[in-house]
């Protein structure tokens, strides 16, 4: 037991103080998170109801069969219904025949799952603090750009050393020549910060806030919490 409480004493918390880099990549000065959401606590199954609910509400539930009273054909009784020695059979459209109808086979239908605003924020909230104990959110002091060509996002990218990662970038307004600039970059991905969800939090290696948008993220979890 002794040892045991020695080895959670020896785990570092990570740090609350954050970096802010600029375009070219260099730190610029220091950002604090805030403590009430980034505390360090993460709940898995929170993040996979999460998940789960926002994957079931993509479905549109479309697939759809025909049973033996919608297929075509199958009026006439196929044989009469005694002496011939076979089974008794109604109608050619029976679903073990070939061509019949499906017995039990889907129907359009709903996969809507509802999860409390509630749980959806915490399960954000878990999903940041999973990102911070892995070191893998970083922080930007702002992303401009003078044209929407997608060299100039690159050299950012680069510069952030994030290259060939699966980066998920989140700013507080989507500007037009960042949206042009980022949208032929396949693992860069732009998002407003009042738009993320947990699945976008989690769906990628690294988190980049700008400031203003780090700011947002956290004013609008504390908000539900």
């Amino acid at each position: 037991m002794v040892e045991k409480k020695a080895k959670e004493k020896s785990k570092k918390s990570p740090s609350l103080t954050l970096s802010v880099l600029n375009d070219k990549g260099k730190a610029v000065e220091k950002i604090n998170l805030d403590k009430e959401v980034f505390d360090g606590k993460v709940s898995l199954a929170l993040i996979h109801q999460a998940v789960v609910a926002y994957q079931a509400n993509q479905r549109k539930g479309l697939a759809s069969t025909k049973t033996k009273g919608e297929v075509s054909g199958g009026g006439r009784k196929p044989w009469r219904q005694k002496g011939t020695g076979r089974a008794r059979f109604g109608s050619s459209r029976n679903p073990v025949w070939r061509g019949g109808g499906t017995a039990f086979g889907p129907k359009p239908h709903s996969f809507y799952k509802e999860l409390p605003r509630k749980m959806k924020t915490l399960a954000l909230k878990s999903a940041l603090n999973e990102k911070l104990n892995t070191s893998s959110i970083v922080v930007m002091d702002e992303i401009n750009l003078k044209t929407h060509k997608t060299k100039g996002f690159v050299e950012i990218v680069n510069n952030i050393k994030l290259d060939g990662k699966k980066t998920r970038f989140v700013v507080e307004n989507l500007e037009n020549n960042i949206k042009i600039a980022s949208r032929n970059i396949k693992k860069a991905l732009l998002i407003k910060a009042n738009d993320i969800c947990t699945v976008e939090a989690v769906d990628c290696e690294y988190l980049v806030f700008t400031k203003g948008a780090l700011r947002v993220a956290e004013e609008r979890i504390k908000k539900c919490l």
